[in-house]
């Protein structure tokens, strides 16, 4: 998933009033920030197989580190610590460790069986990704409910930009 990402970040912004929609946004991607570099390094791979999906010739064959549900928890962690680390905020760094984990469950609707539990484990994925029209409908509107969620919750972006005025 791509845009789709970002859904969780802005339908979780309105109960995490102090985290900043940047450090969400970057929570929702936070693992794919980190596989490149582990692919460089060639501790994870990637392969290009046109036609394995309709929507992405990308065989993500080898990623356990960065994509396994079980290091995804682990990412999560470590980003809820990190995020405590600096603001102090229990809730919000929960938050922050939750829309970590959200990549994960985005990810799992839009890949084919490619997503392992844990490393070396089972292979899992709903394959959204087979259909074009498909991702286009889901991701869209996925990113539409969420900033939906953001802008017309009331305690939302109205308290957001109240707070950017009065700051």
């Amino acid at each position: 998933m791509f845009i789709g990402h970002h859904a969780t970040a802005f339908a979780l912004k309105p109960i995490a009033p102090r985290v900043s929609l940047g450090i969400l946004f970057g929570a929702t991607i936070l693992l794919d920030l980190i596989w490149p570099i582990l692919i460089l390094l060639g501790i994870e791979d990637v392969r290009i197989a046109p036609g394995i999906t309709a929507f992405t010739p990308l065989d993500f064959y080898k990623y356990p580190i960065t994509h396994s549900l079980l290091a995804v928890f682990g990412w999560s962690i470590l980003a809820a610590i990190a995020y405590w680390l600096f603001r102090k905020f229990v809730r919000d760094a929960a938050i922050v460790g939750a829309v970590v984990l959200s990549h994960w469950v985005v990810d799992f609707i839009a890949h084919r069986p490619d997503l392992s539990l844990w490393p070396g484990g089972p292979k899992v994925g709903l394959g959204l990704w087979d259909s074009i029209p498909g991702t286009i409908v889901v991701e869209v509107a996925l990113f539409i409910a969420g900033l939906a969620q953001w802008l017309f919750v009331p305690w939302g972006f109205w308290i957001d930009r109240h707070r950017e005025a009065h700051a």
